[in-house]
């Protein structure tokens, strides 16, 4: 049966998957080979990361795998993930990439198939137990993640202002409370704005209130911190893609509490 209304998160999922593909057309055999801001993962590995996760959910069981894990993985999710990454490492890239083509097309359809009634089941996921429906948007920043390590790592920029980046820029701004108040300990009182600069741009504005980070509709007009920055940056923070310390002079515009503002910096990554 197909759905009676449309789900936006899997037109999202169909946007992304399908810009991911065509950044991957023609490459060379040495684009293939090229490392990305993804820890430990070349173009390929980027791509058949993408492979395992939706054959997964397609209900194929994880490959085995042998020797030790690399460095780069640090957690269970991160195990079964190279193993899939590993069982493609010496595929030709065309290979994997008409393989992302043919499984990604196949979720698609299944997706587009499910009762919306599915899309409200509450069950496992990499942010806890949530609703489907919330999975698939986390597979959504997670799809756009590696689009992202992909163009960079090939000089192909684009994939850009759509459902993806949209998801990702919302996804990474509700992240920050906990990056303010859990991951640097601001005290109460503290608030920092970041603005976003873009082709979706957004103003994200945090306080502290009882140890906790409160997202609020109404920026301060003069936060503790204020950090301006442009959407690559931020999302490349964000996901864990680039250090502080690595970021291109002039690349973040900081007033206020300069201490405080580079501890943030420092601690954005918040993915697993």
């Amino acid at each position: 049966m197909s759905q009676s209304r449309p789900e936006p998160v899997v037109d999202a999922l169909d946007e992304v998957w399908r810009s991911t593909a065509d950044a991957c057309r023609d490459l060379s055999d040495d684009d293939w080979e090229r490392p990305t801001d993804c820890p430990g993962w070349t173009v390929r590995d980027n791509l058949s990361h993408l492979i395992g996760i939706e054959r997964m959910l397609l209900g194929e069981p994880v490959p085995a795998f042998e020797g030790p894990m690399p460095e780069h993985v640090r957690n269970p999710i991160g195990e079964s993930n190279e193993a899939w990454v590993a069982e493609r490492r010496h595929r030709p890239g065309g290979t994997v990439l008409a393989e992302f083509e043919e499984v990604t097309a196949r979720r698609v359809d299944e997706l587009r198939a499910m009762d919306p009634e599915r899309f409200e089941v509450v069950g496992w996921s990499p942010v806890g137990q949530v609703p489907y429906r919330e999975f698939m948007d986390v597979r959504v920043l997670d799809s756009w993640a590696h689009e992202q390590d992909v163009r960079r790592a090939v000089g192909r920029p684009g994939g850009r202002g759509g459902a993806g980046e949209s998801v990702t820029l919302r996804r990474s701004a509700g992240a920050m409370g906990y990056v303010v108040a859990k991951k640097v300990g601001a005290p109460d009182g503290t608030s920092v704005v970041w603005e976003v600069r873009g082709p979706v741009p957004l103003t994200v504005a945090v306080v502290v209130e009882g140890g906790r980070g409160r997202a609020v509709d109404r920026a301060p007009t003069v936060p503790s911190v204020r950090l301006e920055l442009d959407a690559e940056t931020f999302c490349r923070l964000g996901l864990g893609r680039i250090r502080a310390d690595e970021l291109a002079p002039g690349s973040v515009d900081l007033a206020g509490d300069e201490g405080l503002g580079r501890r943030l910096l420092a601690q954005m990554a918040f993915m697993i």
